[in-house]
This record gives C-alpha cells, sequence and structure tokens, in this order.
C-alpha cells in the first residue's frame, strides 16, 4: 500500500485562474502512461490552501473518475482548522480514493498533544487510510518522532509524509513504528537517499516533471538496486533544486506549462507568476533534458 513514486500534483488553472480540467485530464493520463504508481490530489502542491471547498473536492472527484483506477489516488484534506480537517475528509471519503494526505496544521504551532488530538479526531472521521504529513519548513511546527509513533498506534493512520530533509529522522522513526508503517519522502533533494535507507517511496514535486525517472527510481530501491537508484537521481538532481528556487508550486507550473502540459501557468493569489531569472533558470534546465526545444 501506496509504495513508490507517488506525484504531489499540481491543480492547473487557466489564465483567470478557473480550474482547467482539460488539462488536469492530460496531466492524470500522462502520469498513467508514464508508470507513475499514485497521485496526490490537491495536496499542497495542488494549492490546498486556496481552493474553496467546492473546488478542493471537485477537482479530488474528477481525479478519481479520470484515474479510473488504472493510478492509486490520495486526497489532501489537511487544514490548520481540525473542523475543516474533519468536513473534507468526510465530504471526500466516498469519492473512491484511496488515501488522505493530512498536512500538520499551519500557522497554529500546536502542541505535540494538539498534533495527536487533531490527527485523531480526522483518523476517526473516515474509515479510508490516512498518511500524516510533517513538513515543518512550511508549517513551522514540527512532528516529533515521538509524536509520529503515538498516532501511528491508531488503526487507520498508515504513514507519514516526512519533508524535513533529514534522514535521522527516517532512522528514529523506523525504531518506533512497525513494518507495516508507510514512509514516503517528500523532500526530493534527499529521496534517493530516504529511500537507499529503507523508505517506501515518495511523494513528489519532481515527479512532475520526470515522472518515468521518478518511479525507475523508487522501483530500483524497493528492488534493493541502490546503485542504479543512485544513478537516476543524478540524472535529475538540478530538477530537485531548480523546481524549488521560487516557493512551490510556482516553479513546477511553469515547467508544465512550457513543456506544453497546461495551457497556462496561473496560480491562485498570492502566488503569482516566477520571476525572469526563475524562468530562464527552470527552461535551461528543461532544455538540458531536452524536455522543450533548445
Amino acid at each position: 500500500m501506496f509504495t513508490g513514486s507517488y506525484v504531489a500534483l499540481v491543480t492547473p488553472m487557466d489564465d483567470h485562474g478557473d480550474i482547467d480540467y482539460p488539462a488536469l485530464e492530460k496531466l492524470v493520463q500522462f502520469h498513467i502512461d508514464q508508470g507513475t504508481h499514485g497521485i496526490v490530489s490537491v495536496g499542497t502542491t495542488g494549492e490546498s490552501a486556496t481552493l474553496p471547498f467546492d473546488e478542493h473536492i471537485n477537482v479530488v472527484k474528477e481525479t478519481v473518475r479520470i484515474a479510473d483506477g488504472k493510478i492509486s489516488v490520495i486526497a489532501g484534506s489537511g487544514a490548520n482548522s481540525t473542523a475543516e480537517a474533519i468536513f473534507l475528509t468526510e465530504q471526500m471519503s466516498d469519492l473512491g480514493v484511496d488515501g488522505f494526505l493530512s498536512v500538520v496544521p499551519y500557522y497554529n504551532k500546536p502542541q505535540q498533544k494538539g498534533m495527536v488530538a487533531h490527527f485523531n479526531a480526522i483518523a476517526d472521521a473516515s474509515d479510508v487510510p490516512i498518511i500524516l504529513y510533517n513538513v515543518p519548513g512550511r508549517t513551522v511546527a514540527d512532528m516529533l518522532t515521538e509524536t509520529v509513533a503515538e498516532l501511528a498506534q491508531h488503526k487507520n493512520i498508515v504513514g507519514l509524509k516526512d519533508a524535513t530533509g533529514d534522514i535521522s529522522r527516517l532512522k528514529a522513526t523506523q525504531a518506533v513504528v512497525d513494518d507495516s508503517f508507510i514512509l514516503l519522502s517528500g523532500d526530493d533533494a534527499t529521496s534517493c537517499e530516504f529511500l537507499c535507507e529503507g523508505g517506501h517511496g515518495v511523494i513528489s514535486v519532481t515527479a512532475n516533471i520526470v515522472p518515468k525517472a521518478m518511479a525507475q527510481m523508487c522501483e530500483a530501491a524497493l528492488a534493493k538496486d541502490f546503485t542504479r537508484c543512485r544513478e537516476i537521481d543524478r540524472t535529475i538532481d538540478a530538477l530537485h533544486t531548480g523546481l524549488f528556487i521560487e516557493p512551490n508550486p510556482v516553479m513546477p507550473k511553469w515547467a508544465l506549462y512550457k513543456m506544453g502540459m497546461m495551457k497556462s501557468a496561473q496560480l491562485r493569489l498570492p502566488m503569482v507568476l516566477p520571476e525572469l531569472a526563475s524562468k530562464n533558470h527552470i527552461e535551461e534546465i528543461l532544455k538540458k533534458y531536452a524536455l522543450i526545444s533548445g
């Protein structure tokens, strides 16, 4: 369950900021064709913080419809309000999603006990499996290993997306959870090492751009071919950094637009299009990988 390469899918929009559903269909099919193992729909990369509930739910619904069982779909259902996170979880539980990804509440800076209460309440609200998401670089609050261990006791909390970039945290978590608890990297720059140290997969921004390479890297690691895993990672490492020179998802949206996968790179305010220097930088990387013409 939930192993391999899961793409943190962007939410395509037109120039007016409305959801571009034909582009969404094109992106989902792209990942099916390229061998991605699963999609995270309307996670934080999908601009969950700025999509109203009706759009959020409908994008997930359409993603499940397009996927048609050919690829797993995890729905982002996190919020900094427990009541809102529960509402989203309940509303999407019957859409056919395979799991939920729920981020540590942002801005509030909850105590560790608050995180336990928050995630247990969400897990009690649905029978669909839930993956915790710790990304202190964006939320400020850091879910400690001891908190993960306590939450892992809930029958419906099945994994963790760790975006700390700290491999020592992976080792510490492995020591306090069962082998069945899924550990996914949320930091592309360290994802290869995460996999080689026993991680089960990735939820990746880079996979938006080079899905086949990310899927093959995960498959190599899961087959314990760590040499091959590192070889693949070296071929795409410029994307791991280039896609984050402006706040995510600014750069992956621009890259997909330049690749012809979307008609616009539009984002929801307060996010705006990248600076010219950033556009030029990512376009040079895309040319290097022959993803756009030179």
